[in-house]
């Protein structure tokens, strides 16, 4: 499976969650709303939930091994640091 594109929007500043993602797979899948977050340490992603009758978060899709966690956010990240450089030059 290949990420074929990935599209950051910002959101605001002021916050923890520095923006939003899509990311599309093999031009024909994509997954909307994944979340770029600021952590203490480093910036981190969290994939799409939905909260449970029991006040639960649970993620809607996600990667089921380390490996294409680590592809996955690798993009995301780069992806989301350009798109903050693009924006900063405008």
């Amino acid at each position: 499976m290949e990420i074929t594109d990935v599209k950051v929007k910002l959101v605001n500043a002021d916050s923890k969650m520095k923006a939003v993602a899509s990311v599309t797979f093999d031009n024909a899948f994509v997954v909307h709303d994944i979340k770029i977050i600021e952590g203490q340490e480093k910036m981190f992603t969290a994939m799409p939930s939905r909260k449970t009758p029991e006040n639960e978060f649970k993620d809607i899709a996600h990667p089921i091994n380390s490996e294409m966690r680590k592809t996955l956010e690798e993009a995301i990240l780069e992806k989301y640091h350009e798109t903050v450089s693009q924006s900063e030059a405008e």
